[in-house]
């Protein structure tokens, strides 16, 4: 069976049978810190006390509570980040301490890489090993038809007259706390009406950046500067029907039907039901993303000609085919079928196997781009709006989901006109849409550790080019704030990246009054296309003021704050610090490096870092 961890006790870990397994899947985001949905047990099992309290607590050691436990241990993780996979790494250490048995390696899988071949790499042994502890034969265990994990039911019209509920789009029924407003979390989020959607880049520039504010007035939502908003986005129309008309569900896609577990005892479904194929494909799976390529063999034996059983066996199996053809160039799950079928061509998948196969479509994490202190009733985020042609597929255009969809959010507000990719907007039953021109979206919070001092008269130097730019608008917010109610705080450093001032300088018109009555306050910014000045970057302008940060740092005790990409910026910026820690500090390199490991060990130099 298949578990969240959420929905169970793991203080009853101490009482799984010893002929029994569990495997865990845990991830790791930001500063080493579990998924909202492990944040219980990773509080109990890491860091609660020495020996943390089980159900039977009768045990032949004390210290041994789960010695009965035999489980199998894969993290998944970024190797760009600091804190790789750390939170399998913490849990399988300390359930080895207790007295557990991991059977066969840890597994670990690199987003900077590719998961699903790392995932596929350590599988066999896994499942080698896992045969060898549970009797079985490991060649026989992988032979044999393919056994189905859901049933697919499509319901007559007569049917559907009689059911209670049909869902178009609703994540779940919601949770009520003491009979009062339901509460709004990653399982359930909060459609949250746009109250602001303005362009930030100049009309000279080749990209969009939109700057939302969504209004949580008696939602119950809070939020500090710093956390991240969840946007829930759907799937473009023009993918959905694409999708559609491969598969030849186009004549079907309103027909209800309702999906369920083939083993009796699993409740847990990947979406609700009863729902409709179209709501399926737009709302539940992720079909943008690139598939699987275990995925891609799996779809062999349905291939309708022989040529394109042979794609589909080359793509599935080899990993240099699937890089170039599936991974490299982002093609979603109909433009990887209609490059190996052809345009215009179908073709039958069992739908239990796509549900199966396909990964339920996932909320999009933004920076906020505000403070509570001065915006109590709305969430600011600030998103430039993704398309790009790969490499690989020059000749094709890769959108991002998530801020097309909020792309067309902004159009509607704004009344700007029809855009592509379309996306249908209006929610379940048209719930999404406010008059002729308000919408609603699904949203909810991540409380995150990327806060301010908490100590407010500390200085702090903060490195946000693009979009890191977000949280430290709601940073300068919170100290504006803390300066208006006659708090006193410390200096505030911003360096600032963009290409030209003319172009995508964020909110360039508000630093000014922003800042204005913080002592210390100031912009530093670095432009890497301005018509006649030298290439500069944050980092450069990090080298140039070096004496500022040493002073800030170092000698005041203040705190580091990096917000953007992982993997050149963020790593970059780490080296540049030391260099200052060499150069201001008159320190070895050994010596240096130790000392900015030590900031971030002391919560002193933090990092909100994508890939």
């Amino acid at each position: 069976m298949t578990a969240d961890l959420e929905d169970y006790d793991m203080n009853l870990l101490d009482t799984l049978p010893s002929d029994h397994l569990a495997v865990f899947v845990l991830a790791t985001y930001g500063e080493g810190e579990p998924t909202d949905n492990a944040v219980e047990f990773w509080e109990h099992l890491v860091l609660g006390e020495d020996v943390p309290e089980f159900s039977v607590g009768d045990y032949e050691d004390a210290e041994k509570p789960l010695a009965n436990l035999h489980f199998v241990m894969f993290g998944l993780g970024n190797k760009t980040y600091e804190h790789y996979n750390s939170v399998c790494r913490r849990v399988d250490e300390r359930l080895v301490q207790f007295g557990a048995t991991r059977i066969g390696e840890r597994g670990e899988g690199d987003d900077d890489g590719s998961l699903e071949e790392d995932f596929l790499s350590w599988k066999d042994d896994m499942w080698k090993a896992v045969c060898d502890f549970m009797g079985i034969d490991f060649l026989a265990g992988n032979s044999g038809p393919r056994q189905a994990t859901y049933k697919v039911q499509d319901h007559t019209t007569e049917e559907v007259e009689g059911l209670k509920k049909v869902y178009y789009g609703e994540h779940q029924e919601p949770k009520f706390m003491l009979g009062s407003r339901p509460t709004y979390d990653s399982k359930n989020p909060y459609s949250a009406p746009i109250s602001v959607s303005r362009e930030l880049f100049s009309a000279a520039a080749d990209r969009h950046c939109l700057h939302m504010e969504v209004d949580i007035s008696g939602s119950g939502i809070t939020y500090q500067a710093g956390d991240h908003v969840a946007v829930w986005p759907v799937n473009s129309e023009q993918e959905a029907s694409k999708l559609a008309k491969i598969l030849g569900l186009t004549d079907k896609l309103d027909t209800v039907l309702t999906v369920a577990n083939t083993d009796p005892t699993t409740t847990k479904l990947p979406f609700p039901v009863p729902t409709t194929y179209r709501t399926i494909l737009r709302n539940y799976v992720d079909i943008t993303a690139p598939p699987s390529r275990a995925f891609i063999g799996q779809l062999t034996p349905f291939a309708p000609t022989e040529e394109a059983t042979k794609t589909f066996a080359l793509w599935g199996q080899d990993k240099e085919a699937f890089r170039i053809n599936v991974a490299d160039a982002r093609r979603s799950l109909a433009t990887v079928l209609e490059k190996i079928l052809g345009v215009g061509q179908t073709m039958e998948i069992p739908f239990d196997l796509l549900i199966e196969s396909v990964p339920r479509l996932q909320a999009r994490y933004y920076s906020i781009s505000s403070s509570a202190k001065a915006h109590p009733t709305t969430i600011h985020l600030t998103a430039v709006v993704l398309n790009y042609q790969p490499s690989v597929a020059p000749e094709e255009t890769v959108y991002g989901l998530a801020t097309n969809y909020l792309l067309n959010c902004h159009a509607h507000i704004n009344q700007t006109g029809a855009i592509e990719p379309k996306y249908d907007i209006s929610g379940p039953k048209g719930s999404h849409v406010i008059g002729d021109n308000g919408v609603k979206v699904p949203v909810h919070v991540r409380h995150s550790n990327f806060k301010l001092p908490r100590n407010a008269a500390l200085p702090i130097v903060m490195i946000g080019p693009g979009t890191g730019v977000a949280p430290f608008r709601g940073f300068i917010q919170d100290r504006a704030q803390d300066v208006k109610n006659g708090k006193k705080v410390g200096a505030m450093v911003l360096f600032f990246g963009c290409r030209r001032e003319d172009e995508d300088y964020m909110y360039k018109d508000e630093w000014p009054e922003l800042m204005k009555d913080i002592e210390g306050a100031q912009i530093i910014t670095a432009l890497s296309r301005q018509p006649g000045v030298p290439k500069t970057y944050v980092q450069h302008r990090m080298s140039e003021h070096k004496e500022l940060i040493w002073d800030l740092i170092y000698k005041q005790g203040g705190y580091f704050y990096v917000c953007g990409d992982a993997k050149n910026m963020a790593r970059e910026v780490n080296h540049r610090l030391i260099e200052i820690a060499m150069t201001c500090g008159e320190m070895s390199e050994e010596k240096a490096t130790t000392y900015v490991k030590e900031l971030r060990g002391r919560g002193r130099y933090e990092e909100d870092v994508w890939s």
